[in-house]
This record gives structure tokens, C-alpha cells and sequence, in this order.
């Protein structure tokens, strides 16, 4: 196992900066200039001159890449042309908002999705079972955006039940930073009055996030558990007596389960990039909408590190998932 996972973390190492590679090259080959765009059009030529040799962006295009590459392995992931700090600072700030808010999202698919999809296999043809698939073809075909503003528009426009968009009301200071997650930094300083109005800010965008996981995870938790169920040695174990609850949970769900962390591990890594939408909904600052202010303002440090960030979580998720896999099921082995 050791060595397998020395060679996942090589191949990690390679994916990152093939993603970095092709990502450093497709935002420089563009017909687009951060500098004009970020200046605006007013600024005279002779302005924006002075800005590209200032960024290094007057060099030509491999010399530019051996530069940042140097600034990779020195831990410098550039500085953004739009902020104008370093691309990783940047990230350390916003980072933490999108892990919160998709980490919340993939405890609401987690509990939903395994909850339903295990009712649904073991009422296969009922009428549980039947709404739990239009639960989740419905999850599957509504859009996020949709979704995110229809809950506004009831919870907190009409009912005004739940608090709108951002993390906290514009008239609540914001506790110390002593983590970049709100929800601990807010119970350090023992900031309670935070703590409750950042939960309630919580639920909504978490909500919209987390039922795309929800559905997919029903479905495929409905599926593998419905192959296990017609195993022989699920019959054997209800000729031999044991409770219906055991059955389902000691013999049929733990035998599920190998598609089911795969599922997980995916949504996880989706979860953190695919939050574009939903922190735009929502005003979340988090680092899809950072992402994408930087996209559309063609800063090209800023997409680079995002894209490379993206990179890793998707790689280390799936190296998680394979060790998970070991872990339930001894037999596998790796080479």
C-alpha cells in the first residue's frame, strides 16, 4: 500500500502541473489583455505598457513559463492582476468559506441520499420507492441557480424565515480571524450572536449545493444496495433468522458501500470547484465566485492557481477513496 500510494502521489504531482501546463498557455493565447481590461479603456497606451513590463507580460510566452514555474517550486503561485496580492493568499482567505459551504452541502447528500436510497432498495416497487426516483431525477435536472433563487424568493423574500445572501448581516462585525473558517473563529471568540447568524446564512446555500449530491447518492445508493439484496448469502441470513435491521444494515449496506464512498469522494472534489453558482446566488465568499471575478477578468496568475488547486482536490480524492477502499474491504489489493 505504501508504495502504491508513493505512486499516486508522483502521478498527483504530474496531473498538477499538466493542469498548470495547459491552463498557463490557454489563458495566454487568448485574444485578451488582462491589462487593458483591468485599466479600463480610457488608460493610455503608454499606461498599459508600463503595467505589462511591470507583470512581466512584455516577455515572450516560455519565458513567462519557465518564470512562474520557478515561482511554483518557491511556493509563489504569482500575484493577481485584479486584487493585486498573491494569488495564495488570496486562496488562503477564500478557500475556507467554499469548505464550509460544501462540506455542510455533502452532510446534507450524505444523511438524505444513503438515508433514501436505502428505504428505496428495500421497498423496491412501493410507493416510497417510486418518490424517492422523482426525488432524485428531479435533483438531478434542476439547475443550482434555479434552485438557490427559488429559496429566496420563499424563505427570505416572502416568509422571511431565514436571512439572504452572504455570511453574516452587513451590521454584525466578523469575529477575529484566527482559522479563515467562520464557524470555529466564531466559537473561539465565543461570539455566539455570529455563530447563529452564520448557521442560519448556512442552510440555504448549503441546501442548494448539496441536493445535486443528495440525488446522485439516493440513485446509486438504490442501486448497489438493490444488487446486494439479491445476494444468496442475504437469503441465508434471513432463513437463519436474524432481524430484518441487521440484515439490511450488518450484511447489505456494508457490502454497498464500496460504489457509495466512490460517489462521495466525487461529490466531495465537485463540491469545492462546482460552487461557482451557488456563492454567486448567494454572495458567498468563497473561491468559486473568486474564480470566476478572475476568469472573467482574464487574471491569468489567479485561474492558473484556482485551476491547479482544483486539480489536487480532485487527485487527492480519489487517492482518499482508493485507501478507503483497502480499508472495507481487506481482499483489494494495490500494485
Amino acid at each position: 500500500m505504501l508504495a502504491y500510494i508513493t505512486k499516486r502521489l508522483l502521478w498527483m504531482i504530474f496531473v498538477i502541473w499538466g493542469v498548470m501546463t495547459i491552463t498557463f498557455f490557454i489563458a495566454r493565447v487568448i485574444p485578451a489583455d488582462p491589462v487593458a481590461a483591468i485599466l479600463g479603456p480610457q488608460a493610455p497606451p503608454e499606461a498599459i505598457e508600463r503595467e505589462k513590463q511591470r507583470w512581466g507580460l512584455d516577455k515572450p510566452i516560455y519565458v513567462q513559463y519557465i518564470r512562474y514555474l520557478s515561482g511554483i517550486l518557491h511556493g509563489d503561485l504569482g500575484v493577481s492582476l485584479r486584487t493585486r496580492r498573491p494569488v495564495l493568499e488570496d486562496i488562503k482567505e477564500f478557500f475556507p468559506a467554499t469548505v464550509e459551504l460544501a462540506l455542510a452541502a455533502l452532510l446534507i447528500g450524505v444523511f438524505l441520499g444513503i438515508g433514501l436510497g436505502v428505504v428505496s432498495a428495500v421497498k423496491s416497487g412501493r410507493t416510497v420507492d417510486h418518490l424517492s426516483r422523482v426525488f432524485a431525477i428531479v435533483g438531478l435536472s434542476m439547475p443550482a441557480f434555479w434552485l438557490g433563487l427559488l429559496l429566496l424568493l420563499v424563505f427570505y423574500y416572502t416568509l422571511g424565515i431565514l436571512p439572504g445572501p452572504g455570511q453574516l448581516p452587513y451590521y454584525l462585525p466578523r469575529p477575529p480571524r484566527v482559522t479563515g473558517f467562520l464557524f470555529l473563529d466564531s466559537i473561539i471568540a465565543h461570539d455566539w450572536e455570529a455563530l447563529k447568524s452564520y448557521l442560519l446564512h448556512l442552510i440555504m446555500p448549503a441546501f442548494t449545493l448539496g441536493w445535486l449530491s443528495t440525488a446522485s447518492i439516493t440513485r446509486i445508493t438504490r442501486s448497489s444496495m438493490l444488487e446486494v439484496l439479491r445476494e444468496e448469502y442475504i437469503k441465508t441470513a434471513r432463513m437463519k433468522g436474524l432481524r430484518e435491521s441487521a440484515v439490511i444494515m450488518k450484511h447489505a449496506f456494508k457490502n454497498a458501500l464500496l460504489p457509495i464512498i466512490t460517489v462521495i469522494g466525487i461529490r466531495m472534489a465537485s463540491l469545492l470547484e462546482g460552487a461557482v453558482l451557488t456563492e454567486t446566488v448567494f454572495a458567498w465568499p468563497g473561491l468559486g465566485r473568486y474564480a470566476t471575478h478572475s476568469f472573467l477578468s482574464i487574471d491569468f496568475n489567479a485561474v492558473v492557481g484556482t485551476a491547479m488547486l482544483m486539480a489536487f482536490l480532485y487527485s487527492f480524492s480519489n487517492l482518499a477513496v482508493d485507501i478507503l477502499y483497502a480499508y472495507l474491504n481487506p481482499k483489494i489489493r494495490y500494485t
